[in-house]
This record gives C-alpha cells, structure tokens and sequence, in this order.
C-alpha cells in the first residue's frame, strides 16, 4: 500500500519535501514557525513503528529541532504528537516566542490561522529546503 497524507494535513500545510522516513510540511499558520513530520508509515503512535523507524524518527525530529532553533532563534520549541483530530502519525515542532500571541498557552486552539500569503509561504519554504539541501530526498517546487 503506498503512502496517502491524510486530507487535512494535505488541505492545512505545505509540502516541503521528503526525508528518508518521513514527509516533511509547513503548518499553513504564519503566527509561528511550524514544522510538521509525517512517517511514510502506517502507524497512529510512535511505539507502532519498528525500532529502526523510531530512531530514525528521533533523528529527523531533531534535524527538524536544529533547523528552526539556527533559522528562527526561538525562545522555546514545542514538539508533539497529539493526532487528536489527525489520526495518522504526525509530529509538530514549533518555534515559540515569548512575544508570540499564545504564550504561554499551547497553540492548538487558541487563535484562527492567519496564512501566508503566497510569496511569504514560497520564501519560508526555500529558506527550510536550502538549511535541510543535504538532509532532502526530494524537494517540492
């Protein structure tokens, strides 16, 4: 069975590009730096997945970590799997300020997205894909 992003991470992000496990996309939300990683698995949480694919999991999540914190010099990074409305495995990190609307609540829910236009979203993403050029398979243009 090949792998389908589920409708609403598809409808809410951008596509970044591939690492070895998982699709990397932008969370459609220009309030906070928001990274999502979804495993080209079948998979709901994380103990579902084989030892090789954890690892390789906790590998990009923290490549993804690194790249926000040297990118954007965040004062905190939120990272979790929460799948309440999305059920297949996915995980968020986001770049969080002090300054930032939310703080310091969590994001989910407090405030209505606020998109990127179509030229921020383009220059966020190039910026992603040129920081992670050695990391990505495959890159979305």
């Amino acid at each position: 069975m090949s792998f389908q992003l589920h409708p609403r991470l598809a409808e809410d992000c951008f596509k970044i590009g591939s690492l070895a496990l998982s699709e990397l996309l932008m969370m459609n939300d220009s309030q906070y730096p928001w990274l999502i990683l979804v495993p080209r698995r079948e998979a709901r949480e994380i103990y579902q997945l084989n030892a090789v694919d954890r690892q390789t999991l906790l590998d990009e999540s923290c490549l993804i970590a690194e790249t926000l914190q040297n990118l954007y010099q965040p004062d905190k990074l939120n990272i979790a799997a929460i799948g309440n409305l999305v059920p297949q495995l996915h995980l968020h990190h986001v770049a969080r300020y002090q300054i930032d609307k939310a703080w310091p609540a969590p994001i989910w829910g407090k405030l209505p997205p606020c998109p990127y236009s179509q030229q921020q979203a383009q220059l966020e993403i190039s910026k992603i894909q040129f920081a992670l050029k050695e990391q990505l398979i495959d890159i979305i243009t």
